[in-house]
């Protein structure tokens, strides 16, 4: 069979395209009921043996077919609704105000019942944080660097790159929840 070919119930040419198997189902029949004697009651009374099946799905197929639709030259770019965090809080720098405000924002965060992802390391520079924050791919990410602390911002920005602001460090979880719930249709 090629592309182009008519297909064998003569409904038109046949087409091939790409795909993957994320699930399975086997059909067991009665091979394991009837090994392990487990039997059921049919709809008369009767004990029989139960007609198994077999059912899966490649959980790590399914993150490989995520990655490889939802990525950009920067890293992955996951959506919204199975993101493994909804922000990404990166503080910056050495100066302890710009921990402070980051971990402050976190437990704002994770009060509102947000998930989030905090890069407090201290011994590696801005531009790898922020290049880490990219490739794991999170919807949104949070700035909180000496610079921006003592300007009394936090910078928010879309991982798509679709909107970037400076906001009061009093308004950043506020404006995140916003941005969330805008991201999530709500």
């Amino acid at each position: 069979m090629r592309h182009g070919d008519m297909s064998p119930d003569g409904s038109g040419p046949l087409s091939f395209e790409r795909g993957v198997e994320i699930g399975q189902v086997f059909q067991l029949g009665l091979k394991y009921s009837k090994a392990l004697d487990l039997k059921v009651l049919d709809q008369n009374g009767k004990t029989v043996p139960v007609w198994m099946g077999c059912y899966g799905i490649g959980v790590s197929r399914v993150l490989a077919c995520i990655a490889e639709t939802h990525h950009d030259e920067r890293g992955l770019a996951w959506p919204t609704v199975i993101a493994p965090a909804q922000v990404h809080v990166v503080a910056t720098g050495k100066d302890a105000a710009a921990f402070d405000a980051a971990e402050k924002l976190v437990a704002e965060l994770e009060e509102r019942g947000i998930e989030v992802i905090y890069d407090d390391r201290k011994k590696v520079s801005p531009g790898v944080k922020f290049k880490d924050a990219e490739l794991i791919g999170v919807p949104l990410i949070a700035v909180a660097g000496r610079d921006t602390v003592n300007d009394g911002t936090i910078e928010i920005r879309n991982r798509d790159g679709s909107d970037s602001a400076a906001v009061p460090v009093a308004d950043a979880a506020q404006t995140l929840a916003s941005r969330l719930d805008t991201l999530l249709g709500k």
